[in-house]
């Protein structure tokens, strides 16, 4: 069994660590289990939305820091660890590999792992031995450049990497804090679209370009100001599909019309695998 790519709402900034978000802190606990191979995969590629340059960067120190960027959180969350390996050799072969779908990229030896990095992988693989290797979004957010990004690397899942998107399909920061009933119902719509188009929709390429037309879809800028955090996804669902695999819902949080109001887990957001 070659390993999936998966794309994992990886919560508000430290909240999934400080007992803020526990239906989506109990995925990511269980989501290795569940969903991945018995086996542990070789190595991690994350597809974080917090990570963006200019040119396509892939992180290639042998040990890398963290880098903690978040803001007004108690003390404890600027003291986590999370000392998983590098990997320089898996950073210079994505590199060819970009480069041989026509794709710039340079290797960063400094940048460390951001929170849409180390939240998940504290709950998903807590011991930390497994390398970990980070591909940046492209600044332009440029749907066509980062579809071709994730096409580029679906070679890696046959050689137990596991593919990571790290994001959320609704993120509007201003929702977040302030929550309406038109946010709320924007978000399961553009849900439910998201649900429609990755697992009723069998043909890749006709797929690729249904979520290409994402800012159509209802609700699509409501969810999404700006798209970084909804890119992860395109990503993996691109490696997915260059693989043939099949999109399969793993999270789906619709929130209870009697909750709307209490916070930002009341959005909708889903959790997909493509294997």
């Amino acid at each position: 069994m070659r390993f999936p790519a998966l794309f994992i709402n990886h919560g508000g900034g430290p909240l999934p660590l400080l007992g803020r978000q526990p239906e989506l802190t109990k995925h990511m606990k269980e989501v290795s289990k569940k969903y991945l191979p018995d086996r542990e995969p070789k190595a991690i590629v994350v597809l974080s939305a917090h990570y963006e340059a200019n040119e396509v960067e892939i992180t290639s120190a042998s040990n890398p820091s963290m880098l903690f960027d978040y803001h007004g959180f108690p003390p404890q969350t600027y003291e986590y660890e999370y000392p998983a390996p590098g990997s320089p050799e898996l950073a210079q072969r994505i590199q060819s590999m970009l480069q041989s779908n026509d794709i710039k990229s340079k290797l960063n030896p400094t940048r460390g792992f951001d929170h849409g990095v180390f939240i998940p992988l504290m709950l998903m693989f807590p011991q930390a031995n497994i390398p970990v290797v980070c591909v940046s979004l492209h600044k332009s957010l440029d749907i066509k450049t980062h579809l071709n990004i994730g096409s580029a690397l679906a070679p890696l899942l046959d050689d137990d990497v596991l593919l990571l998107g790290s994001g959320y399909t609704f993120h509007n920061m201003q929702a977040f804090f302030g929550p309406t009933q038109e946010t709320v119902a924007s978000s399961i719509k553009f849900n439910e679209w998201i649900k429609d188009v990755l697992l009723n929709t069998n043909d890749s390429a006709k797929m690729l370009s249904k979520l290409s037309q994402w800012k159509e879809a209802p609700g699509g800028r409501i969810c999404h100001p700006r798209e970084e955090h909804l890119l992860p996804l395109f990503m993996v669902a691109a490696a997915g599909a260059s693989s043939n695999t099949t999109a399969q819902l793993i999270y789906d949080m619709i929130p209870k019309e009697e909750d709307q109001f209490l916070g930002a887990t009341d959005h909708a957001v889903t959790g997909y695998l493509f294997a």
